[in-house]
């Protein structure tokens, strides 16, 4: 029992990642390619688009480790006593890891699918990841955030409405 309790936390856990990431993958790619757009980094992504598999493979994978020492450095203020500015450092890493990466995968994953195993574990990966969200999405817990969420936007909708409509009304006494 404790064995199902801890694999379901841990699957909860890996869910909400994915969900960030997945939340978080097209708008910072997309806003990453638009800093791509400027001429010095044109060619950086010209490049990186012409690489062979494996030299692709590295590229993609250097984000992971270039932040690993920015995230031990993240713990280490925790465990001294600066709780919130080791949050934020884990926070604005995994932010710009997420952009780095997601725009990085778009532009090696034509070289990346190239390799057979590669291909394989991305089939798998993306048939896990989906099924999981699934399951987060179909829960109990995620329907009544979204209604709370819904319930709340719905709030905001009408008070953005009155105070727009007292606003006009100051206007109309104004003139």
């Amino acid at each position: 029992m404790l064995r199902r309790a801890l694999k379901g936390l841990f699957h909860w856990a890996i869910a909400l990642l994915i969900l960030f990431e997945e939340w978080g993958w097209v708008p910072l790619a997309n806003a990453l390619a638009r800093i791509g757009q400027l001429p010095a980094f044109r060619w950086i992504e010209r490049s990186i688009r012409a690489l062979p598999p494996y030299a692709a493979l590295v590229v993609f994978l250097l984000p992971t480790l270039a932040l690993l020492p920015v995230k031990l450095f993240a713990l280490w203020l925790i465990g001294n006593g600066h709780r919130i500015l080791g949050v934020a450092v884990i926070v604005a890493a995994k932010i710009a890891g997420t952009a780095i990466v997601a725009r990085l995968f778009m532009l090696t994953q034509p070289a990346l699918m190239q390799l057979p195993w590669f291909a394989r574990l991305y089939v798998r990966w993306t048939a896990w990841k989906d099924a999981l969200v699934a399951r987060v999405r179909a829960s109990a817990a995620w329907r009544a955030i979204r209604h709370a969420k819904a319930r709340a936007r719905a709030v905001w909708t009408r008070l953005r409405a009155a105070i727009n409509g007292t606003r006009n009304h100051e206007f109309k006494n104004r003139s």
